[in-house]
């Protein structure tokens, strides 16, 4: 009993502590192709074979009720601490080459995630690429502000120089 309420107290933690969580079917998958999964997405997330009835416990005392109908059968959970983007893209590229792992969905940013919306958030550019063209696009704008910033002026220094010219050449 006690190993039974250490187990939901530390699910619950990590429900608590996650960005995002992303429920999926291991059903098929060898302990090897396991550790390949979780070491493929480590580096963003911790991926855990839970127990039904005790992640539905931690679950719903973490307010993430929505996860009860999804855990059914054999479940793992990625509990992402960091990118939910490049845990998404991990768990469908894995899933692709593993057809044994099936994504029933998750919960992120307060909102439940069916399979097809984990999916979605996989299509999206990782963050690093988002803040890439963010900041080149920030560095455009400034290039064009300097450029028309310039131009009057040098418009002026190039007037300025024809006339001393024009005078030079008249005396």
């Amino acid at each position: 009993m006690a190993n039974k309420e250490a187990a939901v107290a530390e699910l619950t933690e990590k429900f608590q502590g996650s960005t995002a969580v992303l429920l999926t079917e291991y059903r098929g998958l060898t302990v090897g192709q396991l550790k390949e999964l979780r070491k493929s997405i480590s580096a963003d997330a911790t991926y855990a074979v839970v127990k039904n009835t005790l992640t539905k416990i931690a679950a719903n005392n973490a307010g993430l009720s929505s996860l009860n109908d999804d855990l059914t059968g054999p479940s793992a959970i990625a509990f992402v601490h960091g990118d939910p983007v490049a845990v998404a893209k991990g768990l469908r590229a894995f899933a692709k080459a593993n057809p044994s792992l099936v994504i029933k969905g998750g919960y992120f940013d307060g909102n439940p995630l069916t399979a097809e919306e984990v999916g979605k958030l996989a299509d999206l550019e990782s963050r690093e690429v988002m803040l890439a063209k963010l900041a080149g696009a920030f560095k455009a704008s400034l290039f064009g502000a300097a450029y028309l910033f310039n131009a009057p002026l040098s418009k002026a220094v190039r007037t300025v120089d024809a006339l001393r010219e024009k005078q030079e050449s008249a005396a």
